[in-house]
C-alpha cells in the first residue's frame, strides 16, 4: 500500500511520513509547488492525505477524480465545523479530521483506511457504511477459526462473496472452495451431490461419484440456500457435521472428512425452525458463528460508490470512457429501493448497455424523472453514455 502526503501543512505531513516509513509503508511527499496531479499519476497511491487547503478548487477536483480511480482521500481541516466535514465527505473525502491532530492519531486513522482497503480488495465487498464495515470486521474475526458459519441476507447481497472471503482469509485458503446451491438440486439427487454414491447405488449410477464434501476436503464447503434442504437430508447432514465422517449413497464405508461448512440463506433459518421446516439441532450446529448481510436499501450511502464501480467495470469491459454521472441520475438511484440489491445493480448496468443511452442535460433529466413512474433510469455523462436502469 502506498500513501501520498501533501505539504500544505508541513508539521503533520512530516511526522506522518516518518511514522509510515518506519512501519514499512511506501510514501511520497508533495509540496504545494509540485504538480500534484502528475505525482498522483506517477506514484499511483492507495491513499492521499491532504494536510490543508481542502476547499481549494484544484484539490476539490482532484478528490472528485479519485472517486473514479478508487483512491481514498483523508483531509485535515483548519477548524472544527461539522457542516464542512459533511460537505467534504459528500465531495468524496473518505475521512476529515480537525487540526491540531497528533501524529499517532493521524497514523492510526491512515492505518484504518489502508486496512479497510486491503480487506475490501480481498473480499470484493465495496462500501463505506457502518453496516458494511461491520461485515468486513466480522469476516476478519471469523476467518481464522474453523467453526461453521451461517450467512443471512436477501438475494443479491453478496453471500457467496462473503463465503469466499472467509475462505481466502482462513488457514484453508490454499485448499478447495466448493459451492453448492442446495435450492437448485432435485430432492432425489441432493444426497448423491453432497455425499457421493457408489456404483449401482440406484438406477443410472453407472460408476462411483465423489460428493461435494469429499471434493472440499481440507477446504471450505459453501452450502447456499441451506433452508431448502429436505428433512431426510438434514438428518444426514447433521450426522456428518457431528461425526466428521460420511458414507456415500449405497456404500457402507465411513470416510473421514475435514471440511469447514459455511451455509447461507435468504430467509432467517430461525423462522424455519419455528415453522417446523428446519431441524433445531441442525440449526444450532450450523449457527456457531453468523453474519448478517444488510440489503442495499439499509446502506444507501454505499450506492454512489457501487454505481461508480459498476460504471468502471462497464468502461473497462467495453473500452469506453466516462467522465461522471449526473446529480439527477444519482438522486434517482439513491431513491430506488433496489429489490435485487447489488446483483440488481449489475443487471441494471447490463440492461442499460443493451437499451442504449439516456439523454443528458436539463431536458433529459426532466424526461428521466417523468419516466420514474414506469421504470427508474439514470444517465451518465461523458464521451459515451450509460445508464443504470433498476430492474422492474
Amino acid at each position: 500500500m502506498k500513501v501520498l502526503i501533501t505539504l500544505a501543512d508541513v508539521e503533520p505531513a512530516v511526522r506522518l511520513n516518518a511514522l509510515l516509513e518506519a512501519n514499512g509503508t511506501k510514501t511520497a511527499v508533495v509540496s504545494p509547488l509540485d504538480d500534484l496531479r502528475g505525482e498522483i499519476k506517477r506514484f499511483k497511491p492507495d491513499l492521499i492525505v491532504l494536510t490543508g487547503n481542502l476547499g481549494d478548487p484544484i484539490n476539490v477536483q482532484i478528490v472528485r477524480d479519485q472517486l473514479w480511480s478508487g483512491t481514498s482521500v483523508i483531509g485535515l481541516a483548519d477548524v472544527e465545523d461539522p457542516e464542512l466535514r459533511d460537505r467534504l465527505r459528500t465531495l468524496g473525502f473518505t475521512d476529515v479530521y480537525t487540526k491540531p491532530i497528533s501524529a499517532d492519531e493521524l497514523y492510526l486513522a491512515v492505518r484504518r483506511v489502508l486496512d479497510r482497503k486491503r480487506l475490501t480488495e480481498a473480499t470484493g465487498l465495496f462500501g463505506q457504511s457502518e453496516a458494511i464495515n461491520e461485515v468486513l470486521l466480522k469476516i476478519e474475526q471469523i476467518a481464522p477459526v474453523s467453526s461453521t458459519v451461517i450467512i443471512e441476507g436477501e438475494s443479491g447481497t453478496g453471500k457467496e462473496l462473503v463465503a469466499q472471503a472467509i475462505h481466502k482469509l482462513s488457514p484453508r485458503r490454499g485448499k478447495p472452495f466448493i459451492a453448492v446451491n442446495a435450492g437448485a438440486l432435485p430432492e432425489t439427487l441432493i444426497e448423491s451431490e453432497l455425499f457421493g454414491h457408489e456404483k449401482g447405488a440406484f438406477t443410472g449410477a453407472a460408476e462411483r461419484r465423489i460428493g461435494r464434501f469429499e471434493l472440499a476436503n481440507e477446504g471450505t464447503l459453501f452450502l447456499d440456500e441451506i433452508g431448502e434442504i429436505p428433512p431426510s437430508t438434514q438428518v444426514k447432514l447433521l450426522r456428518v457435521l457431528e461425526e466428521r465422517k460420511l458414507t456415500r449413497v449405497g456404500g457402507t464405508t465411513q470416510i473421514p472428512i475435514n471440511v469447514r461448512v459455511v451455509a447461507a440463506t435468504n430467509r432467517p433459518l430461525r423462522e424455519g425452525v419455528e415453522e417446523g421446516r428446519f431441524r433445531a439441532d441442525l440449526y444450532y450446529r450450523l449457527n456457531v458463528l453468523s453474519i448478517y448481510l444488510p440489503p442495499l436499501r439499509e446502506r444507501r450511502e454505499d450506492i454512489p460508490l457501487l454505481v461508480r464501480r459498476f460504471i468502471q467495470e462497464f468502461s473497462s469491459q467495453h473500452d469506453r470512457t466516462f467522465q461522471g454521472i449526473s446529480a439527477d441520475a444519482m438522486q434517482i438511484l439513491m431513491g430506488y429501493p433496489w429489490p435485487g440489491n447489488v446483483r440488481g445493480g449489475h443487471s441494471a448496468r447490463d440492461q442499460r448497455r443493451r437499451v442504449g443511452p439516456l439523454p443528458t442535460g436539463p431536458r433529459g433529466a426532466g424526461r428521466a424523472r417523468r419516466r420514474r413512474c414506469g421504470r427508474s433510469r439514470a444517465g451518465v455523462s461523458g464521451e459515451e453514455h450509460v445508464g443504470a436502469s433498476p430492474p422492474g
